[in-house]
């Protein structure tokens, strides 16, 4: 039985995913990308292929995504985030969308018709603000683990308005907050409202609202406050931190079976 290996390296994390013939997530690994990208793949793939009982023979093709994709030297090839999200969140809604994945360093809209085509998309690479580097400053400026964002946010009875979509200026703001005697939980309730408008500005809804990675994935709120923002259910497909890796693992298995129909 064949099996197919998908590796999305991002600015922060890096995720694993290795599935069967039939599509279906036998294995997957999440770890920090590290600052040597090649050997996190290495690390990530023994973990996945440990939990799988497979051995690396196993594995018929590999792709790469994401930050780093160009820095694992055993993939077959390499596909860009925009096509991994957009295939991968198509596999489970096969129907027109609009994908949003608020990543680390950016933001992605990427609008999919009904039969999984890309129409066209968007990123926000220039400035942090409304991406997981934006929290990351939030909680840094009130001494906060980044883990606890989503549970304050969620205790939150009056929620702060920011005036600033920058970073570094609404930092200045927050601590005029805090100085104000602003509750924590609404400030960071604030923060993730301005995550969401930031996002809004990228462009309108264009089908059903999926949103993927692994920002909304330990932030389930920002779903919540996307859905009151573009009036419309927000879907998060199954393992959305996993879906660009999803993405690129389905990519290499329509490219080695692609290669052998060709072969026949």
């Amino acid at each position: 039985m064949s099996y197919y290996c998908g590796v999305d390296i991002g600015a922060s994390a890096l995720k694993l995913v290795i599935i069967d013939p039939e599509r279906r997530i036998v294995a997957r690994a999440l770890r920090r990308s590290g600052i040597d990208y090649a050997l996190s793949a290495d690390r990530a793939l023994d973990e996945a292929l440990g939990e799988s009982g497979l051995q690396r023979e196993q594995i018929s093709a590999s792709m790469a995504t994401g930050y780093g994709r160009n820095n694992v030297p055993w993939v077959r090839g390499t596909v860009t985030e925009i096509a991994c999200h957009g295939k991968g969140a198509f596999h489970y809604l096969r129907r027109e969308m609009t994908v949003i994945d608020i990543g680390a360093q950016d933001n992605k809209i990427i609008h999919i018709d009904d039969q999984g085509r890309r129409l066209d998309f968007r990123m926000n690479r220039k400035c942090a603000a409304g991406t997981g580097a934006f929290l990351e400053e939030i909680a840094l400026r009130l001494d906060l683990p980044v883990a606890s964002l989503n549970g304050l946010a969620e205790q939150s009875t009056a929620e702060v308005s920011l005036g600033s979509f920058c970073t570094v200026f609404t930092a200045t703001e927050i601590l005029e907050k805090i100085r104000t005697g602003q509750r924590v939980e609404d400030i960071v309730k604030g923060a993730f409202r301005a995550v969401i408008k930031r996002t809004m500005e990228m462009g309108a809804i264009r089908g059903a609202l999926v949103m993927t990675g692994g920002v909304v994935a330990h932030n389930p709120l920002l779903a919540r406050l996307a859905e009151d923002v573009f009036h419309t259910p927000a879907i998060l497909p199954p393992d959305p931190q996993f879906i660009g890796a999803f993405g690129a693992a389905l990519t290499a298995a329509e490219q080695m079976e692609s290669s052998k129909h060709a072969d026949s």
